[in-house]
């Protein structure tokens, strides 16, 4: 094989020797360099570098402590599971909406058995939260507890009440009654000089600022003995002005009353009453004891 034509590839001049001699000590420096050399400390000892290596290994062992972590369960009563409570228990939205609704009538679940039928959770996770149910004592213990056999009335006090008159009643005798002051007294007897005489209880549930326990209290020690003689009012010739004279009757249904005479002829009863325009019908049998027919 003739290796001539080569041979002036491989001549070079004292100049291209040198330049050659250079570059290859020059590779060899620099793989020396890069084999001996630790650049690992003058990376860290950047403080950019240095502040970011130290938030990434404490991110690091935020997300190997979270991996980790176990919730702590204390004892609770299951009758108050919020949606966030029962959401970290592992119960769906369903179970919780059907606890929601159960405790939105008013009723308690007192067992775990209780629990479960009307949450209608799986029994796997009924296991795993049902330790930790605190119901209260009078639930727990209400098998020993004797308290409960007691009846109320047993310890009422007997008392003998007196009813009298409402009509004869004096402000000392309506201020005895519990829930009745000076004010209220007032009231009452104001109402009762409007009518000229009450005929009816029923009439106490007109005087403003009575609640019903104190309508209750007046009913146990006042009464109704007999129907008083009053001024009635002579329905059927009356007019307008003269039927506004009565506490039951404004001018419009004093108005509907004449206009129902002049129509109708003649109020005769009750049912008449009944028929006009605007009548207050669940008074009507107080009111016609106060008219003549």
């Amino acid at each position: 094989m003739n290796f001539k034509p080569l041979k002036s590839h491989f001549i070079f001049s004292k100049p291209q020797r040198i330049g050659i001699f250079l570059m290859l000590f020059s590779i060899v420096g620099f793989q020396l360099t890069m084999f001996f050399k630790d650049f690992s400390k003058n990376e860290i000892q950047n403080p950019e570098k240095q502040k970011w290596l130290a938030l990434q290994m404490e991110i690091d062992f935020l997300k190997q402590e979270q991996s980790e972590y176990n919730p702590k369960i204390y004892p609770f009563n299951p009758n108050f599971i919020t949606d966030f409570k029962g959401y970290k228990l592992g119960m769906s939205v369903a179970e919780i909406d059907r606890l929601l609704a159960f405790r939105k009538t008013n009723k308690y679940v007192n067992s775990v058995q209780e629990f479960q039928a009307v949450t209608k959770i799986s029994d796997s996770l009924l296991k795993v939260i049902a330790p930790y149910f605190k119901f209260p004592d009078w639930v727990t213990n209400k098998k020993s507890n004797n308290y409960f056999a007691y009846d109320k009335k047993d310890f009422k006090r007997e008392e003998n009440i007196v009813q009298i008159d409402i009509n004869q009643a004096t402000a000392e005798d309506l201020i005895k009654v519990y829930g009745i002051g000076p004010a209220l007294s007032q009231r009452i007897l104001k109402e009762k000089v409007k009518f000229g005489s009450f005929v009816s209880m029923e009439q106490l549930k007109d005087v403003w600022g009575l609640s019903p326990e104190v309508i209750e209290n007046l009913n146990k020690y006042f009464k109704i003995s007999i129907i008083p003689n009053v001024n009635k009012i002579k329905i059927n010739d009356a007019s307008i002005k003269e039927l506004m004279q009565f506490p039951y009757f404004r001018y419009t249904l004093a108005k509907e009353i004449v206009t129902f005479r002049s129509m109708n002829g003649e109020i005769k009863n009750i049912e008449d009453l009944s028929k006009i325009n605007g009548f207050p019908v669940d008074k009507v049998k107080i009111i016609a004891l106060y008219l003549e027919f």
